[in-house]
């Protein structure tokens, strides 16, 4: 496995991984829930570990796509610094999950409030990542990049082959 099909792998798993993360925690607070709590800001952090990878394989897979017919590449490069901003966002969330985890475990009194910061953050990161991936999916995909699919071709509209007219 290259760095590029790495790349395409795991980027779904922070955007995917986030949204998941974002139900849980609301959904612990709601309940005040404790348990569920610590498994969100777990998610998160999983979350802001996988993206170490992804961002480290980006490049290798920008190298792979730039020279390929189609590829656009100003969206290569708004992917790229989107890229850039979004690293350090999740690097946030996982440090803030990691504190509100802490907070939780040993009780602390800022153990809500920080918590209901994370929750507010990872908001942001979803939102940014959800982006992120739009803008990547972009790169390969003129269809969407358009925001014209009605160049894209179905199965019905082929023509059809040596058809008789009997």
């Amino acid at each position: 496995m290259d760095a590029t099909h790495l790349h395409l792998v795991l980027s779904h798993f922070p955007i995917i991984g986030t949204i998941i993360g974002i139900v849980i925690l609301a959904y612990g607070q709601i309940s005040k829930n404790i348990d569920i709590q610590k498994v969100a800001l777990a998610t998160f952090i999983l979350m802001a570990l996988f993206t170490i990878p992804v961002f480290l394989t980006g490049e290798g897979a920008e190298d792979a796509v730039e020279q390929i017919s189609g590829v656009s590449e100003q969206v290569i490069e708004e992917h790229e610094e989107l890229a850039e901003k979004a690293i350090w966002l999740m690097g946030l969330l996982g440090v803030l999950s990691i504190v509100s985890f802490f907070a939780i475990v040993k009780k602390l009194s800022f153990a809500k409030t920080i918590t209901l910061i994370t929750l507010i953050v990872s908001l942001g990161t979803f939102g940014l990542f959800a982006q992120l991936g739009n803008l990547g999916g972009q790169i390969r995909h003129s269809e969407i990049r358009d925001g014209n699919t009605n160049n894209v071709l179905i199965n019905n509209d082929y023509p059809k082959a040596d058809q008789d007219d009997d």
